[in-house]
């Protein structure tokens, strides 16, 4: 999404008290001619980023089974630091529902936060049969 050229993005912080699970950099190989990222560049780092605490809460192998949705809210520029921050919303029998917020550092000297993406994902905990699988309680994950 573009914003239009009178319209500066609101400019905001990275999530206090967080900690992000992933950050990016894009490379040039990753935008288009404009310097504009790719959005299925994007999208794949949101995957990524929300396994990793689906893998966590699964203990072990996960599989994406649903991009419930996805905003692009501002673009994403080469140069920009990305910021993915990911939480567990909702676990089912063998699922596990992640929300992603994607923040970008823009000219770093004067520290310009944008929030660029967020997307609700649906992961499903597998076996090494690749078929889905009870997840296991989470006071079995809790270390004693």
């Amino acid at each position: 999404m573009t914003q239009p050229e009178n319209q500066k993005p609101s400019t905001t912080r990275l999530p206090e008290g967080k900690m992000p699970v992933l950050r990016m950099m894009p490379a040039p190989s990753d935008a288009n001619v404009y310097g504009d990222v790719f959005g299925g560049w994007i999208m794949a780092q949101v995957d990524v980023a929300g396994s990793l605490p689906a893998v966590r809460r699964a203990n072990g192998r996960v599989a994406t089974i649903a991009v419930n949705s996805f905003l692009f809210k501002n673009p994403v520029f080469i140069g920009d630091l990305l910021s993915f921050y990911a939480d567990v919303v909702k676990v089912g029998n063998t699922s596990i529902t992640v929300y992603v917020e994607v923040y970008a550092e823009r000219n770093r000297l004067q520290t310009d936060v944008v929030k660029v993406t967020e997307a609700t994902l649906t992961y499903v905990a597998t076996g090494p049969d690749r078929k889905p699988r009870q997840l296991p309680p989470l006071e079995s994950l809790i270390e004693h």
